[in-house]
């Protein structure tokens, strides 16, 4: 069977791939689905892609049976090309390290160790014992709301619980939220959670329920002192509203790794907002890292390769999306 694999990152990721895969397999690698004189032709004949993003306007792809997404996000997908029967997998794996991010980020509001680093190098003793006015803060007892309780916000809450934080989630699935919530509800109910959390972490998908959900009202309901920590899509979070909110103190601050604008290339140089955040003392900004670890591709490459195996076998592979949630 024929696999075309979409792997702009190179070679890296696809000996490992091949290494697991059954022989059966003919795999094409291609740096991107840019136009091509070679695209056609191997869309034609492809019975299984990896591709992160599908772009409107592709060559038909008739023998497809399989598209497995490299990554969680499907909101790059425009499934035109994909036969009827085509199944639509993603793969998950980057909730152990994105939830470790979180609480590194909540434990950076607290803690503070990098402020009180640079204070003693200059002789500065403040934030210690012998002056109690600037004592730290700590994550016990404190609220977490979680806007999406999929893979990424049930390890975020088992994490936060051993830290006896309260935790609060808003899902299309509130009925499924498991012990470590005090309180699930849906989306229409974000507005009890953001007037209550200390940290608001964003972890849902981005759709039309969610783009724009946090807006300027969203930041007037949530309390002085909380912070938001972007860790989905940047799309969820109004750009000029975050933007006003912390730069005005309507909130404590953000911890933002997912931006509105991207690099379109390995090298390029790009702000990644129109806004000045890089300005701002109250902002940490990271480069959509939260899930990047030296782990995450040995774990997602073995799920991606049984899929395609178990397609081989004729079996149904893990991570199935539905095709009415495409876009």
């Amino acid at each position: 069977m024929k696999l075309l694999y979409i792997n702009p990152l190179a070679d890296p990721h696809l000996t490992p791939l091949e290494d697991r895969l059954l022989p059966q397999w003919q795999v094409t690698r291609r740096p991107s689905l840019a136009p091509g004189e070679d695209l056609a032709g191997l869309l034609a004949e492809a019975e299984a892609l990896i591709a992160m993003r599908v772009p409107a306007g592709l060559p038909a792809a008739p023998r497809l049976k399989l598209l497995q997404l490299p990554g969680a996000g499907y909101d790059h997908i425009h499934p035109e090309i994909l036969p009827p029967d085509c199944l639509v997998c993603n793969v998950f794996e980057h909730e152990f390290a994105i939830a470790e991010y979180v609480l590194a980020a909540m434990l950076n509001v607290t803690v503070q160790l990098g402020r009180m680093d640079r204070e003693l190098r200059q002789g500065d003793w403040r934030s210690g014992l012998l002056h109690s006015g600037r004592a730290h803060s700590e994550l016990r007892g404190k609220t977490l709301g979680l806007v999406g309780f999929g893979h990424i916000g049930r390890r975020i809450a088992k994490l936060a619980t051993a830290f006896d934080m309260r935790i609060l989630t808003v899902t299309r699935r509130p009925e499924q939220a498991g012990n470590e919530v005090a309180w699930a509800g849906s989306l229409a109910d974000l507005g009890g959670v953001l007037g209550e959390a200390d940290f608001l972490v964003l972890c849902c998908p981005l759709n039309d329920s969610t783009r724009g959900l946090i807006d300027a009202g969203a930041f007037a309901a949530m309390k002085t002192e909380s912070h938001l920590i972007n860790v989905a899509r940047g799309e969820i979070v109004e750009e000029a509203a975050l933007f006003a909110a912390c730069r005005d103190r309507h909130i404590a601050g953000a911890t933002i790794d997912v931006w509105y604008d991207y690099p379109s290339q390995a090298g390029d140089r790009v702000a990644p907002s129109r806004f000045p955040f890089h300005e701002l003392d109250n902002v940490v900004m990271t480069p959509h890292a939260s899930g990047w670890t030296d782990a995450l591709w040995g774990r997602r490459l073995e799920v991606i390769a049984e899929n395609l195996n178990r397609l081989l076998h004729g079996e149904a592979p893990v991570n199935q999306i539905a095709r009415t949630d495409l876009g």
